[in-house]
């Protein structure tokens, strides 16, 4: 009755135990892999899923292609890290799929840090729709941060589990060398410009939000550390941008066509 649909870019440590997981739900696993170079596709393929081969296309395109192959109307949508509670399991089986007016369902996500749970700076209960009606709604062709633009999404009391970053390294190095060039890249191409002043206001806009506003100050160093590392995110995306604009030599250099 459901199809799980996994998108993926060298997530060898993490696949065989997405699928396992997703397996308790779904009838129809489907992993599209962006030419992975370790052995992602070989372990998706042994463990029951169909996999299908696609060079990146940005986040909700890529997501949205495996619709096209699903056996099911409804598509169960998770990433590589991220792994379905007993909880979840429990009430995706209870829900009547059949008859529900809702076009879409959304779970609680916790987000860990190694195996530290961030239940603050914005971090928990962190509802994401995963569990939609493909004939009813699909992801938005957003390249970054794409979600399901569902009309009528109920919220489900269970939690997605998210191995967001393996260490504190990680939740620094990820967004710089990957997320803020891709942000960049793509607000560049959507005619979005920066000012001199644009990397430190969004610095400090997201630090202020994350450490006060969410409640990062009561995760005591995780609280201060992922605040933080939105500070610098953000920062480095609009430095980015800035430069962009700013140096001949680096635009003419990078290549738009890739956002991964």
């Amino acid at each position: 009755m459901i199809t799980g649909i996994i998108i993926t870019l060298n997530e060898s440590t993490h696949i065989s135990d997405c699928i396992t997981s997703l397996r308790e739900v779904c009838d129809d696993i489907i992993v599209v892999d962006s030419l992975s170079t370790d052995d992602t596709a070989e372990k998706a393929g042994q463990a029951g899923a169909r996999v299908i081969s696609q060079a990146y296309l940005g986040d909700g395109p890529q997501k949205n292609v495996g619709i096209e192959f699903a056996r099911n109307e409804w598509i169960l949508s998770v990433d590589a890290d991220e792994r379905l509670t007993e909880g979840m399991v429990e009430a995706i089986r209870k829900l009547d799929l059949r008859s529900t007016p809702h076009d879409a369902f959304a779970f609680r996500r916790r987000n860990y840090v190694g195996s530290r749970w961030i239940r603050y700076c914005g971090w928990y209960p962190d509802y994401c729709i995963r569990l939609f009606d493909r004939r009813r709604t699909r992801f938005a062709e957003a390249r970054q941060h794409s979600s399901v633009q569902a009309t009528n999404p109920q919220r489900v009391q269970a939690d997605l589990i998210h191995y967001s970053y393996q260490d504190l390294g990680q939740l620094f190095c990820k967004p710089g060398r990957n997320f803020s060039g891709r942000a960049a890249k793509i607000m560049y191409l959507e005619g979005k410009r920066a000012s001199p002043v644009s990397p430190f206001l969004h610095g400090a806009s997201a630090m202020f939000r994350k450490y006060l506003l969410q409640g990062g100050f009561l995760g005591g160093v995780d609280g201060m550390t992922v605040a933080l590392s939105a500070a610098v995110n953000s920062y480095i995306k609009y430095a980015k941008l800035l430069e962009l604009q700013r140096d001949p030599a680096v635009l003419e250099r990078t290549d738009f066509d890739r956002v991964w």
